[in-house]
């Protein structure tokens, strides 16, 4: 993992909010993830392909869904990185209402996803 890969990705606030969603989550679906960012369904997936595309993330398929989640192979660095950004946006806009959205979505897409 370069730097720079990682300092591209978290440029842009989709991006971060997608990462900063999936810290400390086994995966997650696009479609929890459309729901928490309140985001048409293509651009969190051209973002999740940016994400994909610097290894950040992997992906896996299982039927109509696409699951998503940190690379398990991501330098403790990385992690780390992404951990710190996750708590210093506890309480501030727009994190705190994804997460908010995000166990709602979660709760509906053990209906939907299943």
């Amino acid at each position: 993992m370069l730097l720079e890969n990682l300092t591209k990705a978290l440029a842009d606030q989709t991006r971060l909010r997608i990462l900063l969603l999936l810290v400390g989550k086994e995966e997650l679906c696009v479609c929890e993830l459309t729901q928490a960012l309140q985001l048409a369904q293509p651009k969190i997936s051209r973002h999740l392909a940016v994400l994909r595309e610097t290894g950040l993330l992997l992906d896996r398929k299982t039927g109509l869904w696409v699951y998503y989640r940190l690379h398990p192979e991501l330098p403790c660095w990385v992690l780390d990185s992404l951990d710190s950004l996750r708590l210093g946006s506890e309480g501030t806009q727009p994190y705190q209402e994804d997460r908010q959205r995000l166990t709602t979505a979660i709760r509906q897409s053990e209906i939907c996803c299943a």
